[in-house]
């Protein structure tokens, strides 16, 4: 793979994340018209800029550093990349209106627990974890996926407690999960 397929791979996720930013964006509005209450509004502005870095440094890495695509490492990481993206559209699918980029918690609605959320409590941050590490990885882009994976590993730390702290018994009980 050279890096005009990888820079239209990238480009296939970009587009993707528009998808998912509109569908957030309905989603929102069908949220807090049933009354729901954002958690957590500090850090995303900060998950947006950590996001569309890492997808500049998915395009310029390879180009700048003159990365190879080795297939031993490449193809594997397509593999993943995959694989996380079908992920991620398999929870949204599973929350439906309730999928949001943001925080957002609708009272008196009961967790969902189908789907991925059956096995696990945030399966959209695995996608976010496993793609973050993977997309780099198809073309050799190491310094992007190492500095993605520890940025975001602090940034989950905050998001994660975040909502769980939001989506505590004590509260309304809703359900949210995903990241641009």
């Amino acid at each position: 793979m050279t890096p005009t397929p990888y820079t239209a791979l990238v480009l296939l996720v970009v587009a993707e994340r528009f998808a998912e930013l509109a569908v957030a964006r309905r989603n929102g509005a069908w949220s807090r018209a049933r009354g729901a209450r954002e958690h957590g509004a500090g850090h995303y502005p900060v998950m947006v800029v950590l996001h569309a870095a890492f997808l500049l440094g998915c395009l310029v890495e390879p180009w700048a550093a003159d990365r190879p695509f080795l297939p031993w490492l490449g193809w594997p990481a397509l593999v993943l990349t995959l694989a996380a993206q079908t992920l991620r559209w398999w929870c949204i699918g599973t929350l439906g209106p309730r999928w949001h980029t943001r925080v957002l918690i609708v009272p008196d609605l009961p967790l969902v627990a189908s789907g991925p959320y059956r096995l696990l409590r945030h399966p959209n941050y695995v996608a976010v974890v496993v793609e973050g590490a993977a997309l780099p990885l198809v073309h050799t882009a190491w310094l992007t996926a190492l500095g993605f994976s520890l940025l975001n590993a602090a940034l989950l730390t905050v998001r994660i407690r975040c909502e769980n702290t939001a989506l505590a018994p004590s509260r309304a009980l809703s359900s949210t999960g995903a990241a641009p």
